[in-house]
């Protein structure tokens, strides 16, 4: 991040998070947000204006996000994709920002070792196990102690993801409910501008195609 004056720019901070490329970046004024989209097909909601300095994640595409807008009056964030979808997601939902991944040797419920883990694998005289990590907690654990898959809206996953069992057995007595919606806009997008007064979207794809969405339907 710059801060520019007068004079030039000066660097203020570097933001790390995505495991990709960023393709798109939109700054959001009133919520005083920066979203950005990225080929690993997340986006990241970075609190940079309203000092609280936290993060969250959103996964809703199947593909590379392309392109980010924001409804000021609705309070929603706009995402499109390569694999042809729109993403409406609520951004006046209370989030819960995702853990930070725990590194161990060894699995954090069963106590297995790593395969790199070459002492505790002698001490246990078993083969080495794959590691891997629950998204709700950010546990390290292995795959025995986490055969299940949940999605967990309150943190963005819209799609299901690997969590621990001891999560899912929490997980799955709690109501999910979807904080996103979801339209196929038949192309793949690679641009996106949003006219929010008229309730119209302006998608461009790779199919060299032009299209206007009339988004009252949504709005009402």
């Amino acid at each position: 991040m710059l801060k520019l004056s007068g004079t030039g720019a000066t660097m203020v901070t570097t933001m790390k998070g995505h495991s990709g490329s960023v393709r798109s970046l939109y700054w959001a004024e009133g919520p005083q947000l920066l979203f950005s989209g990225s080929q690993d097909q997340s986006v990241i909601v970075w609190d940079v204006g309203g000092k609280r300095g936290t993060t969250y994640e959103l996964h809703g595409h199947n593909n590379k996000v392309s392109s980010l807008s924001y409804a000021s009056n609705t309070q929603q964030l706009i995402s499109a994709g390569e694999d042809s979808v729109i993403v409406f997601w609520e951004m006046n939902a209370m989030r819960k920002v995702t853990p930070d991944w725990v590194e161990s040797d060894t699995c954090q419920l069963c106590t297995r070792a790593f395969f790199w883990n070459l002492r505790a694998m002698i001490d246990q005289k078993q083969i080495g196990i794959r590691q891997h990590h629950c998204r709700y907690c950010g546990k390290a654990v292995c795959d025995k102690c986490s055969t299940n898959r949940i999605n967990i809206p309150i943190m963005g996953f819209e799609f299901d993801v690997r969590v621990c069992d001891q999560c899912h057995q929490r997980l799955k007595s709690e109501e999910r409910p979807s904080l996103a919606t979801f339209h196929d806009a038949k192309h793949s997008i690679v641009a996106m501008d949003l006219d929010e007064p008229r309730k119209r979207l302006l998608t461009v794809g790779q199919d060299r195609i032009i299209k206007i969405w009339d988004l009252s339907s949504i709005w009402g």
